[in-house]
């Protein structure tokens, strides 16, 4: 287990149903070994990703540290970008944009997170060049 991953991330993942925790874990690997500068923690009660390097002072309601959480609802498995409307749509993730800036995209399968792995590699790194530091 990579020294950046947090004990409590992985008991919460242990807690999750077994039809959805592979693909919870696929997505945590990809997150956390996108850029050495994600840490994880449990937020709304599911595992989150953050940029955990130093930055600017900035309002806590900006979001501006929080990169991802992943949701499970209803039986589906979301990935909520609270600041998701910073990620260039030129790079084709998908998912749904709202007007408060969140960009959710559902996964469906561990299938799913393999297609999707190169276009969330994108677009995390994308989020984190765009990072007032």
């Amino acid at each position: 287990m990579s020294d950046r991953k947090s004990q409590t991330v992985t008991e919460h993942i242990n807690g999750i149903d077994i039809s959805s925790r592979a693909i919870v874990q696929k997505l945590r690997d990809i997150f956390i070994n996108a850029n050495p500068e994600i840490a994880e923690h449990i937020k709304w009660n599911s595992p989150s990703f953050f940029y955990g390097g130093e930055m600017k002072e900035f309002n806590p309601k900006e979001y501006k540290r929080d990169l991802a959480v992943i949701n499970l609802h209803r039986g589906k498995i979301l990935i909520v970008f609270p600041t998701g409307n910073k990620i260039d749509a030129t790079i084709g993730l998908g998912g749904k944009d709202y007007p408060d800036g969140r960009k959710i995209v559902e996964i469906t399968s561990v299938e799913d997170v393999n297609k999707k792995e190169i276009l969330l590699l994108k677009a995390i790194n994308n989020w984190i060049d765009q990072i007032e530091k």
